[in-house]
């Protein structure tokens, strides 16, 4: 699966939509998919911290922008990391898989997968309740989390 280019009108649209609803200024940073990317990542964090809903154009940016970063650090095909229904991605280097269903596959909902590739949340504490399902010899990934620190504030 190639990676998908993010559309930074998208993101800011997705960002400022999330912003909004939390009560915050329009976006003012960096107009780079990167930096909105980001951006999406923490506010949606402020959302879960303060006991509401994700607004879902923020939640998918989130979830496609930390599944772009695991697949940029940990190339390769062996692996099938599923967020249904907003992303895929096959990352960690060994036999590539073409067919039929993945050996090695790792399905979680939308916040988990954000709590847990920003450290929220560890691998086994969600595996242990239920919500991160994981199959095959190579589909833990504890070692490459978390992504990146969850931010207090933005």
């Amino acid at each position: 699966m190639p990676p998908r280019r993010a559309d930074p009108a998208r993101l800011l649209a997705a960002v400022n939509a999330q912003r909004a609803a939390l009560g915050r200024p329009a976006w003012s940073g960096p107009a780079t998919a990167e930096a909105l990317g980001a951006g999406c990542v923490s506010d949606v964090l402020a959302a879960i911290d303060a006991g509401g809903s994700p607004e879902p154009a923020a939640l998918r940016c989130a979830v496609v922008h930390l599944l772009g970063v695991l697949a940029g650090r940990v190339p390769g095909r062996a692996v099938e990391v599923r967020i249904p229904p907003l992303a895929a991605i096959q990352c960690v280097a060994g036999p590539r898989h073409t067919r039929g269903t993945p050996p090695n596959v790792v399905e979680t909902d939308a916040v988990t997968w954000i709590l847990l590739a920003t450290g929220r949340i560890s691998w086994a504490e969600a595996a242990a309740d239920g919500r991160l399902r994981a199959s095959g010899p190579r589909a833990d990934l504890s070692s490459y989390l978390p992504l990146m620190p969850a931010a207090a504030d933005s």
